[in-house]
């Protein structure tokens, strides 16, 4: 009988692999090909913005960007992982932070071309779905809304990882879908969310940026009708960055009509993957009785490079890639496993990626499917502990520093509300909150006080 039952769960093991996929997500790669080691910590790197690396090595400096070493050992630790994945979902943001000036077309191109190179030569026979980030044009961040040079002189690069129907609507505006690993019943939409960026100035005044809405409920419309689902992946999110308070990456109105898409078509959407903060979060989405029905993670950067938006105190974090785990047969998210470069140890020690956590043994919970994600939230939003680890994630381990009520509201409150206005009205009643009982907490202080005197 013992033989027999460990033949069956040998089966059962055997099954459940099979239902079970794996693709890497990279994203914010920042390469900066100014970067050398010299004594003078000025001089370092461009994206440095004059503020000296001190402590640069081979793998970079946290005010710097990416060094081609540390691509190179990103990529390469993608390989020595997780050798042979399903597919590779690559969400932009190429080049340096230095001014437009300093950079041109060419070296756009150049830089983007250098990275999809070695994606190429890497993994040779994986599939990879790319999508733009803000920096992956010139001027940075002002996509236009129809055919244009650098759009194509991309498509060519990236023709080989592109079905010809998907070359001429990346050509027109940036996006495109294909059927997700041409298997029937599964899909992959690509956006433009660049231009929905507040810093677009070309499309903040339009309705509907190179029809890219349409389409996309379109697409999703026909998904629902095929009995597909799908999944989304971008650049730059909607909502809010958990960094600084009250700072929208989308322009308001583009931001409302995101939020429709994603409520209007939950039932076909299985997960939302973008990058652009650089850091570990994700973002929930609640259908209009509350219940969560997606959620978009939010993937750290390839990049170290220390953020200069104003009021963000110390936004470094370290290098970091990340596996999804899948089932095959729905698309549902089953686990987010992030592996890391401790750079100052790299610096020191040589590079050695590592795992830093699995998101349900982290989170205890049975996946990462939108109740499991609102479960977690939930625990991060209530709970010291769990707040505390989602913090130092959140930064890829590079500030372990507490996260106390004022860092609490950001994280949580970004995570919850993707809503402009709503968010805003959850961070002044969780203020509320707070300052209540912290008041009631110092009128009992004092009533012991008195009655022990």
């Amino acid at each position: 009988m013992s033989i027999v039952r460990l033949l069956l769960s040998c089966l059962l093991f055997k099954d459940t692999l099979a239902l079970s996929g794996t693709f890497w997500h990279i994203t914010d790669q920042h390469l900066d090909p100014t970067y050398k080691l010299t004594d003078n910590p000025e001089l370092v790197c461009a994206s440095s913005g004059k503020r000296p690396a001190t402590n640069a090595g081979a793998f970079g400096d946290f005010v710097c960007d990416s060094p081609w070493h540390l691509i190179n050992s990103s990529v390469y630790a993608m390989k020595d992982i997780l050798p042979d994945p399903d597919f590779i979902v690559w969400t932009g943001d190429d080049t340096p932070h230095v001014p437009n000036e300093d950079l041109g077309k060419e070296a756009v191109l150049e830089i983007i071309s250098n990275l999809t190179h070695i994606l190429n030569q890497v993994f040779p026979s994986t599939k990879v779905y790319s999508a733009l980030g803000n920096h992956d044009y010139h001027p940075k961040s002002q996509f236009p809304v129809g055919p244009n040079q650098m759009y194509d002189r991309i498509a060519e690069m990236w023709k080989d990882w592109l079905h010809p129907e998907s070359q001429n609507t990346f050509k027109k505006g940036g996006y495109y879908t294909e059927k997700l690993l041409q298997r029937t019943g599964f899909r992959m939409l690509v956006l433009n969310t660049n231009l929905y960026y507040d810093q677009n100035k070309v499309t903040e005044n339009m309705e509907d940026p190179a029809d890219q809405f349409s389409w996309a409920d379109q697409v999703l419309t026909e998904a629902a009708t095929n009995k597909e689902k799908v999944y989304i992946i971008g650049h730059v999110p909607p909502g809010f960055f958990e960094k600084k308070r009250s700072k929208p990456w989308f322009t308001p109105k583009f931001n409302k009509q995101y939020l429709d898409l994603i409520q209007k078509h939950h039932s076909v959407i299985l997960g939302q993957f973008f990058g652009h903060h650089h850091t570990d979060s994700f973002r929930m989405f609640y259908d209009s009785a509350g219940s969560p029905v997606s959620t978009m993670f939010l993937s750290p950067g390839v990049t170290p490079w220390k953020t200069t938006l104003p009021g963000v105190v110390d936004g470094a974090n370290n290098p970091g890639i990340r596996v999804f785990e899948y089932d095959t047969q729905t698309l549902l998210v089953k686990d987010v496993v992030t592996y890391y470069l401790n750079l100052t140890y790299a610096n020191a020690a040589g590079g050695r990626w590592e795992k830093e956590y699995r998101f349900t043994e982290s989170f205890r919970v049975p996946d990462a499917s939108p109740s499991s994600m609102h479960k977690a939230l939930e625990r991060i939003a209530n709970d010291r502990c769990y707040l505390q680890k989602y913090y130092d994630f959140n930064s890829v381990s590079y500030d372990l520093t507490e996260c106390d009520s004022d860092c609490r509201v950001d994280h949580v409150c970004a995570a919850r509300e993707v809503i402009i206005e709503a968010s805003w009205r959850l961070w002044e009643d969780t203020l509320k909150f707070i300052i209540k009982n912290i008041k009631r907490a110092f009128l009992i202080v004092m009533f012991k006080s008195r009655h022990i005197w």
